[in-house]
């Protein structure tokens, strides 16, 4: 774990990361959600950046934080932040599915019993 926060230290890593959260945020929100950007260093001095991805309206509880983190091979990938290395959602280089993934997890927390 160590290891892996060490590497957030280097900026190009960083600004790396908050570009792939940009790019999720904006697709996410063509889906419908609301998203909270938790990695401006001002407001949310976080030492990795998240992004907060929720429903809007009656349902705002449920949500899901997104990480990015460095996958074998030198690719990047879309996290739940909250499950670490088993929460793998979907590989950065294509967000519209990212974004279709973290659509049909939210709905599916939200509607439960359809599924």
């Amino acid at each position: 774990m160590e290891r892996f926060l060490l590497r957030w230290r280097t900026h190009r890593d960083r600004a790396s990361t908050v570009r792939l959260l940009e790019v999720l945020a904006v697709a996410a929100k063509a889906h419908g959600w609301r998203c909270v950007k938790l990695y401006e260093r001002e407001q949310f001095p976080m030492p990795v950046p998240l992004l907060w991805i929720y429903a809007s309206g009656v349902a705002e509880d449920v949500g899901v934080l997104v990480s990015v983190r460095a996958i074998p091979g030198g690719g990047w990938a879309y996290y739940q932040a909250q499950r670490g290395r088993f929460g793998y959602l979907f590989p950065c280089g294509d967000v519209k599915a990212a974004a279709e993934q973290v659509d049909l997890l939210l709905k599916h927390r939200m509607f439960p019993s359809t599924w």
